[in-house]
């Protein structure tokens, strides 16, 4: 095993969970801006604004290496605005934990694109593991009264859609590995803040009529959370194969179910915690089989 393989793993799986908690819990304050006044797309827009602009030095220095990759960064570029606009605005209209778990079927998004794009192999571990997480996503989506897992309504159909944009984020951020984070991270928040632009231009949505305490919240968020959060996964996936980043990632949903339980109306039932638990022991699985792998290297 290399040394310093080792940290560096170890560290990833960190951020991704680290991350992952943080996206399990944004919602909650995006709904408190949403009922003060500013609408989802308005505060996707201030928060990677505010970001944004902090990255400029860096998209500046790095001029020669986006060119030599410019097409595959505006893809991911486009790939993070959908992402993040779609994801923002289905947790405003939707039930949190329907869109958590419509959002979280991108694994098998990853898998199919990771295996084309990048020609990753998935070992007998991981697809042990990716059927346990696809298993406790459906049975924690699984409603009788509605059906079969499949979207239902405006919110839902979002959902999907960030979920599929965002294992197209993640594949890129793998293949463009030689590309420095910080230059990905730039990339990614200039893409929101573009989508951003456009979703509200067509809608010929007005500026918010808000207090100056709103629009320093959202700037807040972006420049404490949204940094933080946009750096994390993009240093975890790319020190990892996509399937397994994506799995760990899932544990965002036992975040999401926790804190929606506490600060909402919404109650978990047997069935949802039993398809979480699934969950939980798929990240775990994935970061123990990440960690045996490097030690026998």
């Amino acid at each position: 095993m290399n040394a310093q393989n080792h940290p560096h793993q170890r560290l990833a799986i960190a951020s991704l969970l680290f991350s992952a908690s943080l996206w399990g819990l944004i919602w909650y304050p995006l709904r408190l801006l949403n009922e003060a006044g500013m609408s989802a797309v308005w505060s996707s827009l201030i928060m990677y604004l505010v970001a944004a602009v902090v990255a400029i030095p860096v998209l500046y220095k790095k001029y020669n290496s986006i060119s030599f990759h410019r097409a595959d960064l505006l893809a991911l570029a486009i790939a993070a605005g959908i992402t993040n606009v779609a994801f923002v605005v289905a947790l405003i209209e939707g039930e949190v934990m329907r869109v958590m778990l419509l959002f979280y079927l991108s694994p098998l998004w990853t898998v199919l694109l990771g295996r084309w794009w990048l020609g990753e192999r998935l070992s007998r571990t991981a697809i042990i593991m990716f059927t346990v997480a696809m298993t406790g996503s459906l049975i924690m989506l699984w409603n009788p009264v509605m059906g079969w897992p499949w979207p239902h309504g405006t919110a839902d159909w979002l959902a999907l859609m960030a979920g599929i944009a965002f294992s197209i984020n993640n594949v890129l951020a793998r293949k463009l590995s030689p590309v420095s984070m910080a230059v990905k991270t730039a990339v990614v928040w200039w893409g929101v803040v573009a989508t951003s632009i456009v979703v509200l231009l067509w809608q010929q949505s007005p500026v918010p009529d808000v207090t100056l305490n709103v629009w320093a919240g959202a700037a807040l968020l972006g420049l404490l959370g949204i940094t933080t959060m946009t750096i994390a996964v993009l240093y975890g996936v790319g020190k990892m194969p996509v399937y397994r980043s994506s799995v760990i990632m899932l544990f965002q949903l036992i975040v999401a179910a926790i804190a929606a339980w506490f600060l909402t109306d919404e109650v978990m039932s047997a069935q949802e915690w039993l398809g979480g638990m699934l969950i939980l022991v798929a990240a775990y699985g994935v970061a123990r089989s990440e960690m045996k792998e490097d030690e026998n290297d």
